[in-house]
Order: C-alpha cells, then structure tokens, then sequence
C-alpha cells in the first residue's frame, strides 16, 4: 500500500526556515520532520511513499536522491500553488486503483497505523481521519472580585476533536477532487461526510502539528523526550 505525503504548501507562519528551504525539510533534532514522518510509517511495514511536493520541491527531489534509498520514494512536483485535494488529483494515474495512505508532512503521531487501517475496512469509508485533541494554548481562570475563583492549567481534554491527518482513503475519492484549486478539508471532507463515508479513528495520545516556531520547539522537547521517533 502506498503512503502520501503532501509536502507542497509554502509554510509562511513558519517563515524563519521556509524562506529558504521547503517546510517538510525544516530539522526536528537535525532530521528533517519528513523524514521522520516516513521512518515511522515504516515501523508499520510500509516502504512505498509518493511525496506531493510543490514549493521548493527540487531541494525535497536532491534530499531523497542521497538518502533512504532502501526505500521506494517518489517525489512528484504537484504545482506550487495547487491546494491539498489538487494535489491529490494529479497523483490520480498512480492511486485510482488501490486503496492509500495519507497525511500532512509537517505533524508528527505516535497513531497506531495498523488500527487506523483495521477501524477504516471494518466501517466500509471512503475516507477516515485521526481525529486528535490537541494541546490547548492557554490555562483557563475565573476571577471574582480581584480573586482567582478557578485555575485550570494547560489540558487537551477541554479542546475538541480535529482533523490530524493520518488518513486513509478509497479511490473513491477523487470522484469528489475537481482541480488544482480543490482543498481536500472543504466540499470532498463535506460531501464524503454527508454520504456517511467519512470515518473518525479517535486518537487519545500524542500528536502535534508543526506550524508555527513555538510548535517546532515543542517538537523537538517531544523527540528529545523520545515520546516521537
């Protein structure tokens, strides 16, 4: 089965390093948070991944030339400013056949893949996501005259569920992609849930996306911790 990764946006919050080089090649403790997305789909037995590159996407094209080269990896050029489902569309010769995997090149999980596989078959989707609660930004106080009544610090548990990737999908799906200027997360993700084909695999552990510095730093304290590969 063939992993995908879209790898093409221009990462502008996180313009620091994506001035210069292609966000899914911007360094998690000196490895390119790409690479660790492939490493870790391998863990699960995959070695066959298609990248959907776009911004940049020779520097993407000369990394993989010299590295991981026990692995099938094709970088595909997707177009600079085609959207997500656009992107997904012109890899339709290579994916209309056989059912994929599918995830965004700048966020990292420890995400059971063999489980997310198992829940899509048995619930018959067209598409299901991991759906993850991720990290709230700020505590939560309540004040009564000039006294905090309230103190809650930092939970994931009062944010509510969101798309975090880690897809799987039918061919099915491009039935619902029109072009370059389809975002896979507006009227496919809408259409598909509409029909009651759209699956949610529940994530209840680690997941951060990485899209802007302060994410990046979070990041690397992660895999510094070893809680991501």
């Amino acid at each position: 089965m063939k992993v995908v990764i879209l790898a093409g946006g221009l990462g502008s919050r996180l313009s620091e390093y994506t001035k210069l080089i292609p966000k899914p090649m911007v360094k998690i403790v000196r490895v390119p948070i790409i690479v660790r997305i492939i490493k870790y789909y391998t863990k699960f037995g995959f070695s066959d991944f298609i990248i959907a590159a776009g911004y940049k996407s020779w520097i993407i094209k000369k990394y993989f030339k010299k590295n991981l080269k026990n692995l099938n990896i094709k970088v595909i050029d997707t177009g600079k400013n085609t959207m997500t489902g656009g992107r997904i569309k012109r890899l339709k010769k290579i994916l209309q056949t056989e059912r994929f995997l599918l995830t965004y090149g700048d966020g990292l999980s420890n995400v059971d893949i063999n489980s997310l596989l198992k829940f899509h078959i048995k619930n018959k989707n067209y598409v299901t996501l991991t759906a993850v609660r991720p990290p709230a930004r700020f505590g939560g106080i309540k004040i009564s005259r000039s006294k905090v009544k309230y103190f809650k610090e930092k939970s994931i548990l009062d944010e509510g569920w969101i798309n975090g990737g880690f897809f799987v999908m039918e061919p099915k799906i491009f039935k619902f992609l029109k072009n370059d200027s389809t975002i896979l997360e507006r009227s496919p993700l809408e259409n598909i849930c509409k029909l009651n084909k759209l699956g949610a695999y529940k994530h209840y552990k680690l997941w951060q996306c990485m899209d802007t510095l302060r994410d990046k730093e979070n990041l690397e304290y992660l895999v510094k911790k070893k809680n991501f590969q």
